[in-house]
């Protein structure tokens, strides 16, 4: 079995620290090596870990990766979403796997 990757938002960092997580969010900056998105709040990116991560501000992107004791992601994965995502609908599934975190990922 492979490693539970629970989707978060940015609130939810802190609960997460050295845990591997999915995050869908915005892109809002691209600063070098590290980017920020949108989740609910700002969420700061690693992007050392994954030099092949082709980000576009602007657009959705759903990360795969690890929350450092600064709370910022080490991104292991990252997947352009467009644009166009429903992020109301979005946050709505994280907060239902918060809800019934017993079923997705405990």
């Amino acid at each position: 079995m492979t490693e539970a990757t629970p989707r978060i938002l940015a609130p939810y960092l802190s609960q997460f620290q050295g845990q591997t997580v999915r995050i869908l969010g915005k892109v809002v900056q691209l600063a070098g090596e590290t980017a920020f998105i949108d989740a609910g709040g700002k969420v700061t990116l690693d992007l050392k870990t994954n030099r092949d991560c082709h980000l576009a501000v602007g657009n959705a992107v759903e990360i795969i990766g690890k929350v450092d004791s600064n709370l910022e992601v080490k991104v292991f994965t990252s997947t352009d979403m467009g644009q166009g995502i429903d992020f109301d609908a979005a946050n709505a599934v994280v907060d239902a796997t918060h809800k019934y975190k017993e079923i997705f990922y405990e």
